[in-house]
């Protein structure tokens, strides 16, 4: 499935397609307070967030994945990324039939500005709207209370918690499965959380 790059511009965030030029930029969010980063992957360095960047960009020309820095509506600064991954076809369709939304990350200063409901309501737009997807997935650590409790104020149901899904991103669990709660939302439930995620 081969998707051109594209850009999403919302009030609070705009959505970049993910390139190298923003390597710097990107660990410089990174950085300002990394306390929050427990249960996810975020470069620290320059060359690890160099090749973290290199692998997206690999996976969006294989058409695996749609990687995105989110930078400031405002003033453009570098805020973190996300990205559509695990884009699947059922009907033989040149567009994805089901996606995930998900390898988010903001800087501290970011969080709870906005700019991630912001994101998701641009991301979940382009889903339904203009490929007319299935189904959203969005995933996230099963210990993970407050990216949890972020995804159930978008509106996505759960789905349950796959045992064992996927390898833990948590810092001195390498080699170890992690719990995944798996949640999503569905074309019928779409209008009402537009509806929500639009209110002034």
């Amino acid at each position: 499935m081969q998707i051109e790059p594209f850009e999403l511009v919302g009030n609070v965030v705009r959505l970049e397609p993910l390139m190298l030029d923003h390597v710097d930029a990107l660990v410089a969010a990174a950085n300002v307070d990394r306390s929050t980063f427990g249960f996810t992957t975020v470069p620290a360095t320059s060359s690890e967030m160099r090749a973290h960047v290199e692998s997206l960009v690999t996976l969006r020309a294989k058409g695996v994945d749609i990687p995105f820095t989110t930078c400031s509506a405002v003033d453009g600064r570098v805020l973190g990324t996300t990205r559509f991954l695990w884009l699947r076809s059922y009907y033989g369709r040149a567009l994805p039939d089901a996606v995930e939304i998900g390898g988010t990350w903001l800087a501290a200063s970011a969080q709870r500005t906005g700019a991630n409901t912001d994101a998701k309501l641009l991301m979940l737009t382009h889903a339904f709207d203009v490929w007319n997807v299935q189904r959203v997935d969005l995933k996230t650590d099963a210990r993970n209370d407050r990216s949890r409790a972020a995804i159930e104020r978008l509106g996505a149901r759960l789905d349950g918690v796959m045992r064992s899904w996927q390898p833990s991103l948590v810092p001195g669990e390498e080699g170890q499965a992690r719990d995944s709660a798996m949640y999503s939302i569905i074309p019928s439930e779409w209008p009402a959380i537009r509806a929500r995620l639009t209110q002034p």
